[in-house]
């Protein structure tokens, strides 16, 4: 059964509503209702996701993380890690972007984006 995307959207914005009620009335570093409603927020993210691509196969630019036990990895998976997040870096700037250095009417270098 297929999810309305924008009752999915509501239900992901009143998640995020919630955990910031329960992060602003925290009673301890663990309280229960901030975990509750971080849970709750991934659930709705991963709802609407699912929605949205259903709808009008778009998804978005966000990803949820689970939380996995980072002791687990030896040394060679975290080197590889950092390997794949650097080449994530490399790739967040399209060169194709800019332009070339432009020369303006006064002689003076620029460059341009859009």
């Amino acid at each position: 059964m297929s999810t309305d995307p924008r009752a999915a959207l509501q239900a992901l914005v009143n998640a995020l509503e919630e955990h910031l009620a329960a992060a602003a009335n925290r009673r301890s570093d663990d309280d229960p209702s901030v975990d509750k409603a971080y849970v709750a927020i991934a659930n709705s993210f991963e709802a609407y996701e699912e929605a949205l691509y259903d709808a009008y196969d778009e998804v978005t630019p966000l990803t949820v993380f689970a939380d996995d036990d980072d002791d687990d990895l030896d040394d060679e998976d975290e080197d590889d890690l950092l390997e794949d997040d650097e080449m994530l870096d490399e790739d967040l700037v399209d060169e194709d972007d800019y332009d070339e250095d432009e020369t303006a009417e006064d002689g003076s270098e620029r460059r341009s984006g859009r």
